[in-house]
């Protein structure tokens, strides 16, 4: 299983982490040594009903993040604004504007 922090656009977003299958995982971030995705790529890549049908179980296993022992990606919801600072989707290569 892999850790997954989910990062919305709404106010009250928890910033939640959610436990995926490596094929889940793999769905989401099918590039080797990715880690960030944004939910309208992937919506684009796969279609909206499987997305709905991958991400349906993965919901039912949020971790408790005193429970989380690291965190293997990260998948946005409404923030495409954010896209420019992450060209290869690897967090280590994002680009820091100050």
């Amino acid at each position: 299983m892999k850790n997954v922090q989910v990062i919305d656009g709404a106010d009250n977003c928890t910033y939640s982490i959610y436990a995926f299958t490596d094929d889940e995982f793999d769905m989401i971030f099918p590039a080797p040594g990715q880690n960030v995705e944004f939910i309208e790529d992937v919506i684009q890549r796969v279609g909206d009903d499987k997305v709905g049908e991958l991400l349906a179980p993965v919901w039912k296993r949020v971790i408790r993040k005193c429970d989380v022992v690291g965190i293997h990606g990260t998948l946005f919801y409404e923030l495409s604004k954010k896209k420019r600072f992450y060209p290869t989707k690897k967090e280590e290569e994002m680009i820091v504007v100050l």
